[in-house]
């Protein structure tokens, strides 16, 4: 694989964890204004829960990609297959 693919690859990782980060955000205020409000937030934390488990997931992947990246560079060897 080339460097150019690698680096879209990276590119749509960093992509994924800046939209993570913003549905993580975005849920948290949801979760307060139930609170607020005297409703029930069961359904709302899970759902919170669910983003924030698949934000570590982007996160590993984009980490991954960087190191195996860097790696690859600084050995001056073939990149792997993301």
């Amino acid at each position: 694989m080339d460097r150019a693919m690698w680096q879209r690859h990276l590119a749509l990782a960093e992509q994924h964890v800046a939209e993570g980060r913003h549905h993580i955000s975005h849920q948290r205020q949801i979760v307060a204004e139930l609170e607020q409000g005297g409703y029930d937030t069961s359904i709302a934390r899970a759902l919170l829960r669910q983003f924030e488990a698949t934000q570590k997931l982007h996160i590993e992947d984009r980490d991954r990609l960087q190191a195996d990246l860097s790696r690859a560079e600084q050995l001056r060897l073939p990149l792997p297959k993301p």
